[in-house]
């Protein structure tokens, strides 16, 4: 198929984004994802929280792990930030996204930044991915791909409402 036919994994915009940061199909660095989850493991906070370790965030960690993700142009409805991708980033975090995997059902790993420690992301056992920052939990995809494609262009993520599941969520 010629090139100017093929189609991309992600919106023109965001794949051209993905790349720049040094991202391209089939990358896969498991050795740094097993890195990121024996550190995690090995974490226990003060309140003895662990941190949830498993496929969807060791495979997110080995496509995309180590980017720093510079989005073009002013976004659609928010002004889009760079996204680092370092579980490491949340390290420190294991009580609040285990308070959000309880409160949704389900467990939630670190995935790494937006902006400078503005805000953590973080997926789920079924690769959801969300942002938690000091205005509250966010429901940025049902997996990274579209999370990517919000962070990346600006859309409005949609904030997680107390007593919601992550099937369909609601402002």
């Amino acid at each position: 198929m010629p090139d100017h036919l093929s189609t991309t994994r992600f919106p023109v915009n965001v794949d051209a984004a993905l790349r720049e940061a040094g991202w391209q199909p089939g990358r896969w660095d498991i050795k740094i994802a097993e890195q990121w989850a024996d550190a995690l493991r090995a974490h226990v906070s003060p309140g003895g929280h662990r941190h949830s370790v498993f496929p969807a965030a060791v495979e997110a960690w080995a496509e995309f792990g180590g980017l720093q993700v510079t989005a073009p142009g002013t976004g659609r409805q928010i002004a889009p930030a760079t996204l680092r991708f370092d579980p490491l980033a949340g390290l420190h975090l294991a009580r609040t996204l285990a308070d959000l995997g309880r409160a949704l059902d389900t467990e939630i790993a670190p995935l790494g930044e937006e902006g400078e420690h503005q805000a953590v992301l973080a997926i789920d056992l079924e690769g959801r991915v969300y942002g938690l920052d000091h205005t509250g939990d966010w429901f940025l995809g049902h997996d990274i791909d579209a999370a990517l494609a919000t962070l990346i262009t600006g859309a409005q993520p949609t904030r997680l409402a107390t007593g919601q599941t992550t099937d369909s969520p609601t402002p």
